[in-house]
């Protein structure tokens, strides 16, 4: 079996590269993991506020 090269892997993996900015929420790719959680906070406090204006819209 031999090692695949890294055109074979990002055709596998769909393309991506690891240097890709990936976004989903407001969460992309951080460098530690203090920005990392920050960035989950964030997010969470954001997709809160979404939820209670639905909410409080819909009465």
């Amino acid at each position: 079996m031999r090692e695949l090269t890294m055109s074979e892997v990002e055709f596998v993996s769909g393309g991506c590269t690891p240097g890709s900015s990936n976004t989903f929420g407001g969460i992309r790719d951080t460098y530690g993991l203090g920005q990392d959680i920050i960035n989950i906070y964030e997010g969470l406090i954001e997709a809160t506020s979404y939820v209670i204006e639905r909410v409080a819209n819909a009465l």
